[in-house]
């Protein structure tokens, strides 16, 4: 098992995927809705989305080593298994999250591209564009309520029972 200082590793990544995660999302869904700040704030964006969504795999392994580690060393408590399970939930969704995300930079490109020709018969790419954001926004929801629901099952199985 990884630590820093002595602390596992995988509390250190967690807290990257509750920040970054849920900040992707929110500036996500407004760039989906306001195309103008699409254009204006698509990089930090797509920067805050994948370094969130990088940080899924990277504390789900980083969580599987220090389960094993405390199974090691006798610790069994059922509310881990259920933040594991949560955790593992959560990557498909930040992957496919990752990917409209893209899709909507992308389509939203072209879709400017378009407009700038003013070519009243093609409107592809503006729908395109239209349907990935309701994709973008919907995406957005679930990984952040996605999110919540593991951090939360996480910080309840380490801080049941302490305390007074």
């Amino acid at each position: 098992m990884l630590t820093i200082d002595g602390i596992p590793l995988h509390p250190l990544l967690v807290h990257a995927v509750v920040v970054l995660l849920p900040l992707a999302a929110l500036s996500s869904v407004a760039i989906a809705l306001v195309p103008a700040w699409r254009r204006r704030y698509a990089w930090p964006v797509l920067g805050v989305t994948l370094a969130g969504v990088a940080a899924v795999p990277m504390a789900k392994q980083a969580g599987e080593d220090f389960q094993a580690a405390l199974a090691k060393n006798g610790v069994q408590n059922p509310a881990i298994q259920t933040h594991a399970d949560l955790g593992t939930m959560l990557l498909p969704i930040a992957l496919g999250f990752g990917v409209v995300v893209i899709a909507l930079l992308v389509a939203g490109r072209l879709a400017d591209r378009e407009r700038q020709a003013e070519a009243p018969t093609t409107k592809t790419w503006r729908v395109i564009s239209v349907v990935v954001s309701v994709l973008v926004v919907l995406l957005a929801v679930g990984t952040t309520v996605q999110t919540v629901r593991a951090g939360h099952s996480g910080s309840g199985a380490v801080w049941r029972g302490t305390g007074s």
